[in-house]
């Protein structure tokens, strides 16, 4: 019971967790660059992203419609999976990276978002209609993206091979998530 609430309602307490994240800033300003605070925000900014997307079971239904054929390969399980530990817990790894280890590993974070609305976008002109998640895509990604993206390379962080990494992540993850859709897809095709 209580693991079918958190399925149907996980995007919510995201938006939560954003608002909490944000009221944090202020603290954070004073300590942090530009360029840190920015890797930060990523992660509310796709909690408030996710909500467009998830609300009332809207991205695993239309990538079900339009993706699979109307068959059920995308499922709020992986849903839920996709979206904790492969958007909130890369936020966090990048954002722990970028602090401890190098500022340019917060591009991971950045290209998470970036990639993501570049997906989005893309869509978009694929289908010719809004897909869940278009909005906040382009009001919020495309600009903190770029904007986190141009701070952490005048910080002297963005070297070549930590856009390849963050790139690389980024793409990958999204490539997993097609991957998946399209072997669910082949394995509840009718023979």
């Amino acid at each position: 019971m209580s693991m079918d609430w958190f399925e149907r309602n996980w995007m919510f307490t995201g938006v939560v967790a954003g608002l909490f994240l944000l009221s944090l800033v202020p603290l954070l300003v004073g300590g942090w660059s530009l360029p840190l605070i920015l890797i930060y925000l990523q992660l509310p900014i796709y909690l408030f992203h996710q909500l467009e997307e998830h609300y009332d079971d809207r991205f695993r239904r239309f990538v079900n419609d339009h993706v699979a054929r109307g068959l059920p390969a995308l499922t709020t399980p992986a849903i839920v999976v996709i979206n904790i530990p492969g958007v909130w817990g890369i936020n966090l790894v990048a954002l722990y990276l970028a602090y401890f280890v190098h500022l340019g590993l917060g591009l991971i974070a950045v290209y998470l978002t970036l990639v993501n609305a570049i997906a989005h976008i893309g869509a978009m002109m694929v289908l010719r209609r809004y897909n869940p998640g278009l909005v906040t895509a382009l009001a919020l990604f495309l600009p903190f993206g770029t904007w986190a993206l141009v701070a952490i390379d005048r910080a002297g962080g963005g070297t070549t091979t930590y856009h390849v990494i963050g790139l690389a992540v980024a793409v990958l993850i999204h490539a997993a998530i097609l991957v998946h859709v399209n072997q669910r897809v082949r394995a509840l095709s009718p023979a």
